[in-house]
């Protein structure tokens, strides 16, 4: 007879900061939509199409602005979230 397992793996995450994603060309905010994005990750802005890594669009100034996310590491690394 064969039965089912359930893996589950412990992670551990940290925030780190809060910063705002917004494009570094227009200024206009930009959503993750809801996930999780790595630094490196492709983003591009709905309004003026400009494209980058998903770094260049974080901003960790103060105050931070209406797209806010925050900025948690964990492991294997370096993950962005929504703040919604």
């Amino acid at each position: 007879m064969s039965g089912s397992a359930e893996e589950r793996r412990a992670t551990r995450a940290t925030v780190v900061a809060m910063g705002t994603l917004a494009c570094p060309e227009c200024d206009a905010p930009v959503s993750p939509g809801g996930r999780a994005l790595s630094p490196s990750e492709a983003m591009s802005c709905p309004v003026c199409a400009h494209a980058g890594a998903v770094r260049d669009f974080l901003s960790l100034a103060t105050p931070s602005r209406p797209a806010r996310v925050r900025v948690v590491v964990s492991a294997p690394g370096l993950v962005i979230r929504s703040a919604g």
